[in-house]
């Protein structure tokens, strides 16, 4: 009988999302208590406490649990979490809630009240400290950083109950996928060893080899989009989720890829968030995370394998869900085919390394994609995106 991980934490999927028959009378009563605005990082954050992607935290963090999972990568009562997931506020808003107080978590761009929750402690933060820990930089360049930096004076932790999933569940019908609903689709499928593949970019060839090599020792791969919000220049979930279904569609045999999304905004943390996506995929049933070159990284911030290294750092426990390490990708002209560092003995002068910077500036000027970088039913749909923007 097929079995899949078990979710984070070993107590079961903690999804916070309200029952549908009471979200009405508590919407109705969070217009009556003070509000705060989110940033879309923490509405993003929000919404992933909403599905049970982040099982087993029951909010936004204490001063404890910040300080843990900057420093050591653990909450208070030990359970490994790598990244701090913090509620921030100015100091005015601040001292005006008071402890025990409940508030309206709001949208700060489209106002919609989207949780509620129990103030239980407020606290300054070091913002220099996470910075230091979780994206290993303290260059505002990097937009992790920046975003730590322009968080409020003080965090707001406590218990949040979630009342609305935004626009997600509407604009993605069948493409939103919450962990039980994964998990169900992979009991129907009968798999029990899953790789999740991380991706907020089109699938490229690169991509589509990783996928594939981990089809050949799984049962499945789950093609996990990014949903929420990106840097400027990279291409939107709409166009990116279509791409990605023409590859399917003409290069996989069927049943072997699910394709999904979820809410979550990237902050680019690099190892850091590698080993975050691995324990979010974990609460989505996924034995196996995808971790091929630069995983999650931006600019020249991390080493093209640190992603792959920072999981031999772990202690016995910290996760089931496990990395399937895949050295670079590229075309070789002498091989005639994908292939990896491992696999390929030839020399760079034969090696053609694809990139989705490369593409991206390839379609943006309207220059021929050679076929090593992309198949021709993905790029078509990418060209047609390219040429709306002119």
């Amino acid at each position: 009988m097929s079995k899949l991980v078990e979710p984070h934490g070993g107590n079961g999927l903690k999804a916070l999302l309200a029952p549908q028959t009471e979200r009405a009378e508590e919407l109705e009563r969070a217009r009556t208590l003070t509000q705060v605005p989110m940033t879309s990082r923490e509405v993003s954050d929000v919404l992933m406490l909403a599905m049970g992607a982040y099982t087993p935290l029951d909010g936004f963090m204490t001063e404890a649990d910040w300080r843990g999972s900057c420093v050591d990568m653990k909450l208070q009562n030990g359970v490994f979490w790598p990244i701090p997931i913090t509620l921030s506020c100015d100091r005015e808003l601040a001292d005006r809630i008071h402890l025990e107080e409940e508030v309206a978590l709001v949208d700060g761009e489209s106002g919609e009240i989207l949780a509620i929750m129990e103030v239980t402690e407020k606290y300054a933060t070091d913002k220099s400290l996470e910075c230091e820990h979780v994206y290993r930089t303290l260059d505002d360049a990097h937009p992790g950083v920046q975003k730590v930096m322009e968080q409020g004076e003080i965090n707001l932790a406590g218990r949040v109950t979630c009342l609305a999933e935004g626009e997600y569940p509407e604009k993605y019908p069948g493409l939103y996928l919450r962990p039980a609903e994964a998990r169900a689709l992979f009991l129907e499928n009968g798999w029990s060893r899953v790789a999740a593949f991380q991706t907020r970019n089109p699938m490229q060839r690169a991509h589509e080899h990783l996928v594939k090599i981990a089809i050949e020792v799984t049962d499945g791969v789950f093609i996990h989009q990014v949903l929420g919000k990106l840097k400027p220049g990279d291409i939107p979930a709409e166009v990116r989720t279509r791409a990605i279904q023409a590859m399917i569609d003409n290069y996989f045999v069927p049943g072997t890829v699910i394709q999904a999304g979820y809410p979550i905004e990237m902050r680019y943390a690099g190892p850091r968030e590698a080993l975050l996506h691995a324990l979010i995929r974990q609460n989505f049933g996924c034995s196996h995370l995808i971790v091929g070159r630069d995983h999650a990284g931006v600019g020249d911030y991390y080493g093209p394998f640190d992603a792959h290294h920072i999981f031999d750092t772990l202690w016995d426990g910290a996760l089931e869900t496990r990395p399937l390490k895949i050295d670079i990708t590229f075309f070789c002209n002498k091989c005639f085919g994908m292939a990896t560092g491992k696999t390929c003995p030839h020399g760079d002068e034969d090696r053609v390394h694809i990139s989705g910077t490369r593409q991206r500036a390839m379609l943006a000027e309207g220059a021929p994609v050679p076929r090593e970088f992309g198949r021709p039913e993905v790029i078509d749909i990418l060209r047609k995106y390219y040429a709306s923007l002119a």
